[in-house]
């Protein structure tokens, strides 16, 4: 059911992907599915092996409200990437640079799974969310390759709430703030 599910979700995306057409490709029943995983989101964080469910950290991420939405988001991704789910991350993000099914793959995870979900509490039009959500992965992508890839000091060794502070505003302003939005 999973690498059905890999294929699927690499091939159509997430929003194309539907659990018969897995079932099918798998082989097995619709209700076979949805009973070991749940739902379609459950499906794909188990079919890219995601080191999180961001479902499970948004409460977190979305306390304190619109005005701390930048700083928590960094927060809780250096939490996740400080922890013992670095290694399989890793593995996500070098699957991606990797191969052009790696970055699908992780491309949906970040915008169905990470970004619609915080940028779809700030009542943005769709192509507002979506340049807004764009300029926030730039971001945190690049603090994780920085990071936990590459290695550049002074960001590999610094505390996690020094980046906090230094990242956050920048986040919260692709989120929030003034922003000259591209295309």
């Amino acid at each position: 059911m999973l690498a059905a599910a890999r294929g699927a979700f690499a091939e159509r995306g997430f929003d194309g992907a539907t659990i018969r057409a897995i079932a099918t490709a798998a082989g097995v029943d619709p209700a076979l599915v949805h009973h070991y995983f749940g739902s379609k989101d459950q499906l794909f964080v188990a079919a890219i092996e995601a080191p999180v469910d961001p479902a499970e950290l948004l409460p977190e991420v979305l306390a304190g409200g619109r005005e701390q939405l930048g700083e928590n988001v960094v927060r809780m991704l250096l939490r996740v990437w400080d922890g013992p789910m670095q290694p399989a991350g890793l593995a996500l993000v070098r699957s991606a640079v990797g191969n052009d099914r790696g970055a699908r793959l992780l491309r949906e995870f970040l915008v169905t799974q990470v970004l619609r979900r915080v940028v779809g509490t700030l009542e943005l039009s769709p192509r507002e969310a979506e340049v807004r959500g764009a300029l926030v992965v730039s971001q945190l992508v690049g603090v994780v390759l920085s990071r936990y890839v590459l290695r550049i000091e002074p960001l590999a060794s610094s505390e996690p709430e020094e980046l906090v502070a230094a990242i956050g505003p920048t986040v919260q302003r692709y989120l929030t703030g003034d922003v000259e939005l591209p295309g």
